[in-house]
Parts: C-alpha cells; structure tokens; sequence
C-alpha cells in the first residue's frame, strides 16, 4: 500500500531569479555587418572626443561645481522639481566659479542635456559620463550627441510662430543636416531655406492638410466676364515653384533659429549667409545615416515600420542586434514622438510588445523619464515603469526587481509569462517559474489568483499543459479553474 502523505517538493520552486533573469526568445546568431568606415577627412575618435571635451569644458565645470556642492545632505538644486536652477544656488555657483548667474544657467542646462547631470525632483546628482568624462572618449562622444539630439532645446523657440509650425520646422531639419553632411562644406542659406520649405511641404502634404469648412465657387452667370478673365489670369501655370514665397517667409526665422541652435551646441557654423557643419556635426549626422541604412538592409526593415511593427520585427533577434535597430529607428524620429509611439504600443494587449517597448525606452534614456514617470500609476505599465526609472537612478539592473511590491512583483509575472505563452515554447514558460518571488508553487498560485491580471486564467491553463510534473500540473489546472469560476 502507497503512502498518501503528499510530496511537496515536488510543488517546491528553485531559488528565485531576478526579474531580469526571465529568458527571453532569440533567434540564431547572425553573421555581423562590417564596421562601416566613417567619410574621408573624418577626425579619428579619440581627436573628436577632444573637440568635444573642448565644447562642453564650461559644462563639464558646473557640473563638478554640483556634484561637489549638491551632493546628498545638501540644499536642493532645483525649486519646481523641472531641473530649474534655484536662484540662490545659480548665483553661489556664479560667485564660486566667477561666472555671471545667466553664463551658470546655460552652462547648468547645456550639461543636463549633455548627461553629465541628473535631476531628481529638487536634487542633483553627477551623471555616470562625468565620472567617465576624462578616461572613456566614448562617453564623451555619447554626451556630445546627446546634446546634439537635443539641439531645440538648446535655445528658446521663437514666441512669435505657431507651435505647430516650430514642431514641423524640427521634424524637417534631419534632411537639412543630411544635406549639409553631403555637401562637404558652406551652403548659403537660401538654399537651405528653399529645401526646408520643400520639406516642410511634404509633411503637410503627408497629412493631407486642406482647408477647413465650405468652398464657395461661384457660378460661371454670376462672374462679370472681364473679372473671370482676370481671375484665369491670376491661377498660377502648372510649373510655378512650389515653394511659395509666403512660406519661405514664414519658415526663414524658423531657420535662423534652428541653425543658431545647431551652432550652440557646436554642430556647424553660421555666418555670412552660409552654413557649414562642424567635424563633430558631420561625424554626429554620418552615423545617424548610418544608423537608418543598417536599419533600412536588416530583414524585417523596422525602419520604415510604425512602433508596434518595429517592435515585433525586433522580438526574435538577440539583444545586441535589437538595440541597435531600436536605436537606428529613434534615429529616424523626434524623440518625443518616438516616446509617445512606444508608450502606446506597451498600452496594447500584447504583453511582448510591452516589455520590448520598455527595451526600446531605455535606449532613449533620459529623455524619456518624464513620460515614463506619468505611465506609473497605469496598472498594465507601472511595473515595467518602475523598473525603467530604477535602472535609470542608477540601480544595478540586477537588483531593479527590489524596488517593486510583492503584489506589483507578482502581475509583473503573469504579464512576462503572457508573453511567453504567445510567442515562446512550453520548456521556456516552464522554466519561467524560476523568475517568481514566491518560494513554492502554492504561494505563487495564491498571488496570481488575487492579482488579477487580465491573461491569468490562460497563463495558467498554458503553464498545466506544459509542465512536465503530473502534480503541478494538477494543481496549476485547478487553479486557474478557480480563477475562471470566480472561487476560492
């Protein structure tokens, strides 16, 4: 005769894994494209890491003056938690630094851009480039073309001009600088002028903007003869530039302004009419370029694909290989819009998307934490948001799962294990038990049935199908049976 004691290790988990230790599905390793060549006459790295050095150095100054004066126990930074400069700390900084309170403000905001400061709420701390600036040209590198990236917040957008029209003036000067890369050297202005006014045609056109509300036309009877005469002769012919001049006029300050943004942060220079961009500037838009033309030769073509698409072109290739198409198609877009787009993505009901969203948000970095910091308090995106802004406090990533409850730990499981049940393989959702926070099987099904996570019952269903253990299996299926039925 059996025993009837129940054996319970075999309902008993493995050591539990951080989050991040959930496996994730890759495809095999494909062949790597050669390190493409920068153009001839580009400055070597470490000589661009100079220049830069040598841009940011004021930059470079405030910062260490904050991370030696503002560091933890002292008085804040900022006063409207928005990494505004309190007035008081600007002008201690200015009298320390011998520097005028309006050169510290600049030289404050320049190095936030850069990420050689980070501010959390009213306090500053150094960012993790300062600590590298003087050791690792590639930080340097990568604070300049943060700052780069940032170019229209380096200066006040003229307060004259619709935002509508600044915010299509900042989407159409990618193909500017493009064009300036490729010319090799100065382009009067008019030039430049005639192709943004193209280019800001062709977003519009993109967006079939006409005029709103009822087109009169009047009937040929009730136009005087001389006056329809006039009226034909005033339409202009088929060939007339499209480029009118009312645009150009409008567009010119706008590109005044862009281009004295652009030389700000030491992108090109601007003068006598004509642009040029700098060796920084042309090295910075060249791997942009290049960026999109790898995107653009990859198999899924992500680059030319809205978020969502994107993101499930990228969901079968390793991680290496997924960031940088994640990074060729941000490269492609305004920041803010890319942000947006992702976040609206993670929104859907596809939990895969939602994690590789999040993937794709920590390639953006710090530009995002504001929009990150507003999804915190949506149940399906506040795990994952969280997670984000611990990585990006500095946490190590293998510790960020300790910053969530044990509640938020839990949905966070049943969502990584939707995703896994759509798009993996039984053996990966069975060893995704590993990555639970509850110690026993018992305790895991406990909290996935208060959870309520939307997917619950099918994760459950899925995971009794897969596992190997008759016992468990058992115990999974009556579980998520309760669940379905509302009982205990």
């Amino acid at each position: 005769m059996t025993s009837r004691i129940p054996r319970d290790s075999r309902l008993r988990l493995v050591r539990p894994r951080p989050l991040a230790a959930a496996p994730r599905a890759v495809n095999q390793r494909r062949p790597r494209r050669p390190a493409p060549r920068p153009p001839e006459g580009t400055p070597a790295p470490a000589e661009l890491a100079r220049m830069a050095r040598s841009g940011l150095a004021a930059a470079a100054r405030v910062a260490r003056w904050a991370d030696a004066a503002l560091g933890p126990g002292r008085d804040g930074a900022a006063v409207d938690g928005k990494a505004t400069l309190a007035d008081a700390t600007a002008d201690r900084a200015a009298s320390e630094l011998g520097l005028t309170a309006t050169e510290v403000r600049a030289d404050w905001d320049t190095a936030r851009l850069a990420g050689l400061i980070e501010v959390h709420g009213d306090s500053a701390r150094p960012g993790w480039r300062l600590r590298a600036w003087d050791r690792d040209d590639s930080a340097v590198l990568r604070g300049w073309v943060a700052l780069f990236d940032a170019w229209s917040l380096a200066s006040p957008e003229p307060a004259d001009h619709e935002p509508a029209t600044v915010a299509e003036v900042v989407s159409a000067m990618p193909q500017v600088l493009s064009f300036l890369q490729l010319s090799a050297g100065p382009v009067p202005v008019a030039q430049l002028l005639d192709l943004l006014a193209q280019r800001v045609t062709e977003l519009r056109t993109e967006r079939c903007e006409i005029p709103y509300g009822p087109q009169t036309v009047p009937s040929a009877a009730a136009v005087p003869a001389g006056a329809a005469v006039a009226a034909a002769a005033a339409v202009p012919s088929v060939d007339a530039d499209p480029a009118e001049p009312a645009q150009e006029a409008e567009l010119a300050p706008l590109l005044d302004w862009a281009l004295h943004a652009l030389a700000s942060v030491g992108a090109l220079t601007y003068g006598a009419a004509q642009a040029t961009l700098t060796p920084l500037g042309s090295w910075a838009v060249w791997v942009k370029l290049e960026q999109i033309c790898v995107a653009a030769q990859s198999p899924a073509g992500n680059i030319e694909q809205a978020a969502e698409g994107m993101l499930r072109g990228c969901a079968q290739l390793r991680p290496n290989a997924a960031r940088a198409e994640y990074r060729a198609w941000l490269a492609a877009r305004p920041v803010g819009r890319a942000v947006t787009d992702l976040l609206a993505a993670a929104r859907g009901e596809d939990a895969l998307l939602r994690g590789l969203a999040f993937e794709a948000l920590r390639v953006v970095g710090a530009p995002a934490e504001h929009d990150v910091r507003s999804v915190v308090d949506e149940p399906a995106l506040r795990p994952y948001a969280l997670l984000w802004l611990a990585e990006h406090d500095g946490v190590d990533p293998e510790d960020a799962h300790e910053v969530l409850t044990r509640q938020e730990a839990t949905w966070l499981w049943v969502d990584t294990a939707a995703a896994v049940a759509d798009h993996g393989e039984a053996p990966m959702l069975v060893r995704h038990l590993e990555s639970a926070v509850q110690p026993t099987v018992p305790q895991l099904l406990d909290e996935v049935r208060a959870v309520g996570h939307p997917r619950t019952v099918q994760v459950l269903v899925a995971l009794a199908a897969a596992h190997p253990d008759p016992a468990l299996a058992k115990a999974v299926r009556r579980a998520a049976f309760q669940v379905h039925t509302g009982g205990k």
